[in-house]
């Protein structure tokens, strides 16, 4: 029997987005609910606990929403909160780290895997670990991680393939490329957005991962092996924000194109109480 009930998608930001896109690409007949918070963002200067309590509230809303699936499309909520939201969600719920890391290994001829993220991102190091764990087997592992702050500006600007974006791509993908690497994480949700410039700069012998793509499969494989695919009518396209929702839009349309976001809402989560969930 199908399941029509949507795909909850939840971002610090809209960074996420990236994530969506890559989703509704692959699955177009399923519904989806995208919830940014961007009253709150970013996430990766929080404490681990407030990261934590901001998730589950995040959860909760979409919840509310009656969706079927939770996706965590940001790489900070995915590192800090998967475990405590897949411990408490009825629904399963997809983060957007472990499918990166897995597609990079199986990707990698060489074994010197490149990862660019923001630097809260990388001075974590929970993205390299994903990597390692996914290619505890391999031998030859090597792993160059490197900081691009300035790419979510960037991003979000849509300076995305002009000089200044190559420039700024030079500069800090240098190290990358002199390491030798043959596969490039793109380990934030913004930086597909720069994918032309960034593979330009790195040489077409590069691989570039965009772990949206690899988050679309695993969503996907967990709604067949669950009974959860849609059959296809009435799809229908939600989202919400913690801020200004015509902001949002603005700046939110380059990530997704097709005439979207339409008719968001600025809904607060604050009000909801996790304290059961974090003790």
């Amino acid at each position: 029997m199908a399941d029509n009930r949507p795909i909850g998608v939840f971002d610090s930001g809209i960074g996420g987005l990236t994530v969506l896109r890559e989703i509704i690409s692959r699955l177009p007949g399923e519904s989806t609910v995208y919830f940014g918070d961007d009253g709150r963002s970013p996430y990766g200067n929080k404490s681990h606990d407030t990261i934590i309590k901001y998730s589950l509230q995040d959860m909760m809303f979409l919840q509310e929403q009656d969706v079927k699936m939770i996706v965590i499309a940001c790489n900070t909520a995915s590192t800090h909160a998967y475990e405590t939201l897949k411990a408490h969600s009825d629904v399963p719920v997809v983060e957007v780290v472990y499918p990166g890391a897995v597609a990079a290994c199986n990707a990698t001829k060489n074994g010197k895997i490149g990862i660019i993220a923001t630097p809260a991102t990388v001075s974590s190091g929970l993205y390299e670990t994903a990597v390692r764990q996914a290619g505890k087997d391999m031998e030859n592992l090597e792993i160059i991680q490197q900081a691009c702050p300035l790419f979510v500006s960037l991003a979000e600007e849509g300076w995305w393939d002009d000089e200044i974006a190559t420039m700024t791509a030079e500069r800090y993908l240098r190290p990358v490329r002199e390491f030798g690497v043959d596969t490039l994480v793109l380990a934030c949700t913004h930086y597909p957005l720069l994918a032309k410039t960034i593979g330009r700069v790195m040489g077409p012998d590069v691989t570039l991962i965009n772990s949206g793509i690899s988050v679309a499969s695993v969503v996907e494989k967990v709604l067949s092996e669950n009974d959860l695919m849609s059959d296809g009518t009435d799809v229908t396209r939600a989202f919400y924000t913690s801020d200004d929702a015509g902001r949002f839009e603005s700046v939110a349309s380059p990530f997704l194109g097709r005439g979207l976001p339409k008719g968001t809402r600025k809904v607060t989560v604050d009000h909801y109480d996790v304290s059961g969930f974090t003790k």
